[in-house]
């Protein structure tokens, strides 16, 4: 067995695992079905008005404004109506003195009109409307690019997209965008024990937790998951899986970097790259590694399900949201009662799963192998190294998941 000789402070991992990566540069055209929650490499301008022309904002009659000036309830003014037009009719008929044109909401406004008169304000027998209420010039009127002017900026270079962004490049035509580039990670499970869902299993085996976790965490924080499948725990097998890991951005590998004699994902990173720290004093988590090989970060995960999501969030993630261009997560937090003491050994900065029942915390943690550790968890608290105890009723800030 060999020991883990130097256990780093868990700030200090979180840092050079920050300095280790830098954003994408590669760009690539989107499709904009595609495109919600990318980030765009370019200003985006329009070469169009949005709308094309200026339409009616309301069902009605539209209408030379000044005709209407001495509408009342009581007195209401008698125009003669010319033809009807729906969303996607251009009028050929001229709107003058005396005349209106029945119009739908998003009509293209009819030449002569300047107003619409709404249809709850009418009286309409055959083609004669009565008018009821005056109304100003352009009124119920949607001014031609009044949404979106023609060579104004719909998206900046380095923004999100969400998806009104996405209906803005919608709505000026766009079929796709040009955004950067996805970061890709290569996911590798080390373990002969290790079976994937859906196979038969035996005793001395397990199904393969880890791929799938972190596989959906890569996703969730803007990056393309790349499973290369599971590893036997022999060396020339590891290092060839690396060598084919690194066709991609970023490496993973789940497993493998505790202090066995078969833990070789270390002496594997060592050999074709370097080490910049392995063991970190944090609970669960302690054998996690990161290494460097080629100038791609290699990130060693422990196999135990629990530790391996837990680190999963608190490295990875940050990680990749740099890579990606996407902002740092900003987490919900939230100060309640613990409902029951927790009890521990001191010595490492603990993330302690909990659940929240009726307004109060309690431990979800069972033990770093028990994926329920955190599926049933609804976040977790940090606990600092010198402290053994959590009284019940203390307040304690919950990090939610």
């Amino acid at each position: 067995m060999r020991s883990l000789k130097t256990l780093i402070p868990f700030e200090d991992a979180r840092r050079m695992a920050l300095d280790l990566v830098r954003p994408i540069d590669r760009t690539e055209i989107v499709r904009l079905l595609d495109a919600s929650g990318r980030v765009a490499a370019e200003d985006v301008r329009s070469r169009i008005d949005v709308p094309l022309a200026d339409r009616a904002g309301m069902d009605g009659y539209a209408v030379v404004a000044r005709d209407t000036a001495h509408a009342t309830k009581s007195r209401p003014v008698v125009l003669r109506r010319l033809e009807v037009l729906h969303a996607d009719t251009i009028s050929r008929k001229r709107v003058t003195a005396g005349s209106c044109t029945e119009v739908a909401t998003g009509s293209t406004l009819p030449p002569g009109a300047n107003s619409v008169v709404r249809f709850e304000d009418t009286q309409r027998e055959g083609n004669v409307v009565k008018i009821f209420t005056a109304v100003r010039a352009r009124q119920h009127v949607v001014a031609r690019g009044a949404d979106i002017r023609r060579g104004s900026r719909v998206v900046r270079a380095g923004e999100r997209l969400t998806s009104a962004k996405v209906g803005a490049l919608a709505a000026i035509g766009a079929a796709g965008v040009r955004a950067y580039a996805q970061p890709r990670v290569s996911i590798l499970t080390t373990g002969d024990e290790i079976v994937p869902p859906g196979k038969p299993i035996r005793a001395g085996q397990a199904y393969d937790i880890n791929s799938n976790t972190i596989a959906s965490l890569v996703r969730a924080n803007g990056a393309v998951p790349v499973l290369l499948g599971r590893l036997s725990d022999r060396l020339p097998t590891l290092r060839a899986a690396l060598r084919r890991g690194l066709a991609n951005d970023f490496v993973v590998f789940s497993g493998g970097s505790s202090v066995g004699e078969r833990d070789i994902v270390v002496d594997v990173v060592k050999s074709l790259g370097d080490i910049l720290f392995h063991g970190v004093a944090v609970k669960p988590g302690k054998p996690t590694s990161l290494g460097r090989v080629v100038g791609k970060p290699v990130l060693g995960l422990p196999g135990y399900p629990t530790s391996c999501l837990i680190n999963g969030y608190l490295l990875l993630a940050p990680m990749l949201r740099r890579m990606a261009r996407l902002p740092a997560a900003q987490p919900q937090i939230v100060d309640v009662p613990l409902g029951k003491r927790i009890d521990r050994a001191t010595g490492r900065l603990e993330f302690h799963t909990v659940r929240i029942v009726d307004g109060q915390a309690f431990s979800a943690f069972k033990e770093s192998s028990a994926i329920t550790s955190m599926a049933h968890a609804d976040g977790y608290i940090e606990i600092p190294a010198d402290v053994e105890r959590l009284e019940a009723g203390e307040t304690v800030r919950v990090t939610l998941f």
